[in-house]
């Protein structure tokens, strides 16, 4: 399966796609790092999703258009549906995300889906917050929700950053 990793200004992202769809986009820990060693195979649709990072970290893109398909229940679809719909530089609460599905009894579960999206960025998790507008629950790790959310509160709020 053609696969990258993309040097991001928080860190290495791992990218597999197939020839249709981007499948992962994946912030990797060091003991993930030896997979680094397997020799990329590249098509187009990879060089479209690093190149749409690229501008995404350059402050030049706020939306993606790739598609994107990973494995989940219903619910879980429904939920990453969701997590699409919201805008570049905002965010949403687990509670208005449970909402936004119907049902606001279904936060922890809705949280849970969150956890489990594998294309991250793209199908954009990390803005989703806590109830009390805390920083909780990023795969990737705190430290980098809150970068990636300033980021994009810089871009959206027209604030030039320098990496």
């Amino acid at each position: 399966m053609p696969q990258t990793w993309y040097h991001s200004p928080i860190g290495i992202i791992r990218i597999t796609v197939t020839e249709s769809y981007v499948e992962e986009v994946h912030f990797c820990e060091k003991e993930e790092l030896s997979d680094m060693s397997q020799e990329i195979s590249w098509n187009a649709l990879l060089q479209n999703c690093t190149d749409q990072l690229i501008e995404y970290f350059s402050g030049h893109r706020r939306q993606f258009d790739l598609p994107v398909s990973q494995t989940g229940t219903g619910f879980q679809q429904q939920v990453w549906g969701e997590l699409t719909a919201i805008s570049f530089g905002r965010t949403i609460s687990y509670m208005d995300l449970a909402r936004k599905l119907g049902d606001p009894k279904v936060i922890r579960a809705a949280a849970s889906a969150n956890g489990k999206n594998n294309i991250a960025i793209i199908v954009p998790c990390h803005r989703v917050i806590g109830t009390n507008r805390e920083m909780v629950g990023y795969a990737g790790g705190i430290g980098r929700k809150k970068w990636l959310l300033d980021h994009e509160r810089k871009i959206a709020h027209g604030v030039q950053t320098l990496f």
